[in-house]
């Protein structure tokens, strides 16, 4: 079977993953190393000890147990490795056949289901219920908030997590928390989209239609509005491909848009918005959610193909939801990531002054609801400092153009015993 555990004392070891990643952490003054995930696939209920380190170096696919044997204790036997071996693969940390089943495995059990749950409780905030309303509720409370406004088109702040950007987020939507729409479209960035190049190399635009399980309670999806993107999509026939996808949902290479929404799985970027809506807001709204990948061809062509595609679907969003006053924008993206932790040469206090410069250019242009001026700034050097939160923000400004906006927050991250940064702001467009 192609899911069976390693079980050979003469055939290599799978190699470990190389998404995984392996941290030191210290507990009763003792070092374990924790492994973190980012595709998700992994269990992160485990650390082993500090010692085991000099084993994973030997785990380069081609040792076999055996091999391992020969740079290890003599006390070790090989019915030891081999059952450490297996508990890895087990833990999905190994790239194995197993592992390759199990990743098969939850994404089609994701795409099949009708709810997206939380990924970020009990990591960036309290997963107790009654824990983060007090948490949330003393935020709004001690923190400086915004005068409330009593409408408004849009906002863009930032999916930092809460631990170092709450002021940041409080300031933002506490100028919305008057506000009463009853479809709310959330077009975030994708970290994910990426690593599934097979699915989203020529689709930066990523539609799911699931309710969003969250601490305080679910938001449910759209599903009329959904379906009238779709209709849309489908009606268009000039070039219409579908994905054998878990629901055959249609996906238009013109518009760049797809209904395959393996990229929200693992994606934080939509929920630590929508958590601060529900806790603000009593009434019932519904969700679009739109994650937006790469955008980075428009720097060398703005008018090529995908130009063509940021131009359709930005369209379709202003056809569609332009005029409808029930209808409000979350626009979920982060400025700045400089340092080593990003792969920058020099800490990130020695860039912070330069980016400030930048990020100021940033959101400037993004508050003159000058889409054009964010691409040309954007394409100067081909996103020098890694600002995610330009694809979802310059494809919502290509939907409003004309539309301005205030500045209300400004903030960086400085990360220093990583010696990195990341840089954050929030504009209200009114």
């Amino acid at each position: 079977m192609a899911d069976k555990i390693f079980d050979s004392f003469t055939d290599p070891i799978p190699p470990l993953r190389y998404e995984i990643q392996i941290i030191p952490v210290k507990q009763n003054g003792e070092t374990f190393l924790y492994f973190q995930d980012q595709l998700g696939y992994a269990q992160s209920d485990f650390a082993v000890p500090y010692s085991a380190q000099s084993l994973f170096s030997l785990f380069d696919g081609s040792r076999s147990v055996e091999d391992i044997l020969e740079f290890s204790d003599d006390q070790i036997t090989r019915e030891q490795v081999l059952e450490y071996v297996q508990f890895l693969d087990e833990k999905a940390l190994l790239h194995s056949p197993h592992f390759k089943e199990h990743a098969r495995e939850t994404e089609r059990t994701y795409e099949e289901s009708e709810v997206h749950p939380s990924n970020t409780y009990g990591i960036s905030y309290p997963e107790d219920p009654e824990e983060l309303e007090h948490f949330l509720n003393e935020a709004f409370e001690k923190l400086p908030t915004s005068e409330p406004v009593d409408s408004a088109k849009a906002l863009y702040a930032p999916h930092i997590d809460y631990r170092v950007g709450l002021n940041s987020y409080v300031k933002a939507f506490s100028a919305i928390k008057n506000l009463k729409p009853k479809r709310v479209v959330v077009i975030a960035t994708s970290h994910y989209s990426g690593l599934h190049p097979d699915l989203y190399e020529e689709y930066p635009f990523v539609v799911s239609n699931k309710d969003f399980e969250l601490v305080n309670g679910t938001v449910k999806a759209d599903q009329a509005a959904i379906q009238e993107i779709e209709d849309q999509v489908r009606d268009d026939k000039t070039d219409n491909k579908s994905h054998s996808a878990a629901k055959a949902r249609i996906s238009n290479i013109d518009y760049g848009i797809t209904f395959h929404d393996r990229a929200h799985r693992i994606e934080h970027s939509i929920e630590l918005h929508l958590l601060l809506l529900n806790h603000l807001w009593d009434h019932e709204f519904k969700i679009v959610p739109i994650v937006v990948g790469s955008l980075e061809e428009l720097f060398y062509k703005a008018d090529g193909f995908q130009g063509k595609q940021v131009e359709k679907f930005s369209g379709l969003l202003n056809e569609l939801f332009g005029d409808d006053e029930d209808t409000f924008f979350c626009i979920s993206g982060d400025l700045a990531h400089v340092g080593k932790k990003f792969g920058d040469d020099k800490p990130a206090k020695e860039l912070f002054e330069e980016i400030r410069s930048f990020d100021e250019d940033f959101l400037d242009f993004g508050a003159e609801g000058n889409p054009d001026k964010i691409l040309e700034l954007m394409s100067q050097k081909y996103d020098p400092y890694r600002t995610c939160g330009y694809p979802p923000l310059f494809s919502f400004l290509k939907a409003f153009p004309n539309l301005s906006g205030e500045i209300l927050t400004y903030d960086i991250w400085d990360e220093e015993e990583r010696e990195s940064g990341v840089s954050f702001g929030s504009i209200l467009y009114r």
